[in-house]
């Protein structure tokens, strides 16, 4: 073990023994300090928790690299501080604070509240959990300047989070992300003014969900579908998080009546008892719903992650059984249902425009395409996607967006991802299939026939701790160092690096990409029309991968041939890349 770096740590566990922190929070530093282990140490010491443009992620305990009120208090004054100094002159300067269902994130969210408030920032703080997206939509109905969220999303129980929003509603981007970082970094324990000024807390709630739930039907595209297909058999997992409530008083408000919940997911609970990890992205989060739609005989199975941004959906092949529409196909289904459903109304105007990122499926570009209807593609991350709608505000219509990893905002009142909206609308986009006498996975197979088969798939590569940030720092130098010019059997004919925004051809041809910023991303194009995009996660420790894979299919029955022809690809891709 590194001696010099042991000794890093213990100087900064010190620190923590003053009387500027809890008898608990001291005990626990004491104990590791004694511990002759000095892994957790290590772990807990060795970086600041790092403020980055989406705020903080991390695992909750002690320490100058973990979720703790301290170190969301030091976020917190210098987040105060950088919007006092940006909004230098306003009266009633104000923010909305909210949180979701983890262990802590109540502390959490108190704790912020208190800081701006004691800084003389009117904080409306939320009474209770709410879904993420509600917090979005109340910073722009309530005029505020800023907010945060706190709020882990999907990862497992040990993390928690704290989200940095700006004044039009969307996570911050620059100049006011690296402005924020700035003003967090010069903070130190001692600046941190903990002692609420309580007349400047307000506590908000029902009026406000309300008001959302007004905003989310301004998402529907067709009301008469949901009319004909009102007892659609829907069942509905919150996933012991904040959708629990939002989610089928929405549905009810779309015209739905046939909303069952599975009970065990309803109850509260940062533990997340009944799964192994609450991410929609996983299947075995999804085993509960199943059960009890097969008990039911539902048409569809939804579910929210536990801050509700994003959703899952459960839909039956022509075998009945159960099958997970992955990130991918859902965003392409909503987008062709979409345009298709505004084209039969008459309701798409030639300057709508759809947004997708830059790792998410090709498909999407075809049906655009093939419809004449605008798609940008933007960075990952629905900031981007809210910037898209910002800068065309009062110009073009924002009709719809998302992303390969679950998420999708089917209407412009909000800026973030929406799982209360989405899951609206594929209810009623379910009543649509079902009116036609087909299901979402008929759907599905319509839009492949249609557009053509892609299989997306995404490989993560964990590496947790210190040596793990190191080695996929490297495989990104080695990656641009040395790529590849042939990946599982076809020839790449196109390199793409998002890191400065640069481009070649496999004819030598090199060009620059029309992005509004920077980003650590690698993207390779090959002969036989895959997709290889490589980034690593700016929440977690790991390296993603993001493939996709193309194929001819020309029936629905040769879907599962297809599907078997891409996996075997993936399987040559990931030798290709030493994976």
């Amino acid at each position: 073990m590194d001696t010099q770096l042991v000794q890093q740590c213990e100087q900064e566990a010190q620190k923590w023994l003053s009387p500027l922190f809890d008898e608990e929070t001291q005990a626990a530093v004491k104990a590791m300090l004694d511990n002759e282990d000095k892994t957790d140490l290590i772990d807990a010491f060795y970086q600041n928790l790092e403020f980055g443009t989406g705020g903080l992620r991390g695992i909750m305990g002690a320490g100058t690299n973990r979720m703790n009120k301290y170190i969301v208090g030091m976020a917190t004054q210098g987040f105060a501080n950088y919007i006092n100094k940006n909004f230098a002159g306003k009266e009633n300067i104000s923010v909305v604070v909210g949180h979701d269902c983890r262990n802590n994130s109540r502390l959490f969210a108190e704790t912020v509240a208190a800081i701006f408030s004691a800084n003389g920032i009117k904080a409306y703080l939320f009474e209770s959990l709410r879904p993420t997206p509600e917090i979005s939509f109340a910073i722009r109905q309530l005029g505020a300047q800023a907010g945060v969220n706190v709020t882990a999303s999907h990862n497992p129980k040990e993390y928690n989070g704290y989200k940095a929003y700006w004044e039009d509603g969307a996570q911050v981007l620059a100049p006011h992300d690296k402005g924020i970082i700035d003003e967090v970094n010069k903070v130190s324990i001692e600046d941190v003014k903990f002692e609420a000024n309580p007349d400047l807390i307000k506590i908000i709630g029902g009026e406000m969900d309300y008001d959302y739930m007004t905003a989310v039907k301004e998402a529907m595209v067709d009301q008469d579908v949901i009319l004909r297909q009102k007892d659609l058999n829907i069942v509905y997992s919150a996933m012991h998080g904040t959708g629990r409530v939002i989610v089928p008083l929405c549905l009810r408000s779309w015209g739905f009546q046939n909303i069952n919940v599975v009970p065990e997911q309803m109850v509260v609970d940062g533990n997340f008892p009944t799964v192994v990890s609450p991410n929609p992205e996983n299947a075995e989060a999804m085993t509960l719903g199943m059960k009890l739609g097969t008990k039911l005989n539902a048409d569809l199975v939804v579910a929210t992650d536990p801050d509700a941004d994003r959703l899952a959906i459960v839909c039956r092949d022509p075998k009945g059984e159960w099958v997970i529409i992955n990130g991918n196909q859902t965003a392409m289904m909503f987008c062709y249902y979409i345009i298709k459903n505004k084209i039969a109304l008459g309701t798409l105007n030639p300057s709508d425009f759809l947004v997708k990122t830059i790792v998410t499926t090709e498909v999407i570009a075809e049906i655009a395409k093939k419809n004449n209807v605008e798609l940008r593609d933007c960075f990952t991350g629905f900031k981007w996607i809210a910037r898209e709608i910002a800068i065309s505000e009062g110009k073009q219509k924002y009709i719809g967006g998302g992303e390969e990893s679950f998420g999708f905002l089917p209407y412009d009142k909000v800026r973030d991802k929406d799982a209360p909206a989405s899951i609206c609308l594929i209810c009623e986009i379910a009543a649509w299939a079902k009116d036609q006498g087909k299901t979402l996975y008929d759907l599905l197979m319509d839009i492949y026939l249609e557009f053509g088969f892609s299989k997306e798939t995404t490989i993560n590569v964990v590496k947790p701790g210190k040596t793990g940030a190191d080695e996929i720092k490297q495989m990104m130098t080695d990656f641009r160092n040395n790529p590849p010019t042939e990946i599982g059997g076809s020839k790449v004919v196109l390199w793409k690096d998002y890191a400065d925004n640069t481009c070649k051809t496999a004819d030598g041809q090199e060009g620059k990409l029309d992005m509004p910023a920077t980003s650590n991303v690698l993207q390779w194009f090959c002969e036989d029309g895959t997709k290889i995009s490589v980034r690593p996660s700016g929440t977690e420790p790991k390296i993603k991968f993001y493939l996709e894979i193309k194929g001819k299919m020309g029936c629905a029955n040769c879907y599962e041939r297809c599907c078997k022809e891409a996996d075997e690809k993936v399987a040559a891709i990931k030798a290709s890349l030493g994976l």
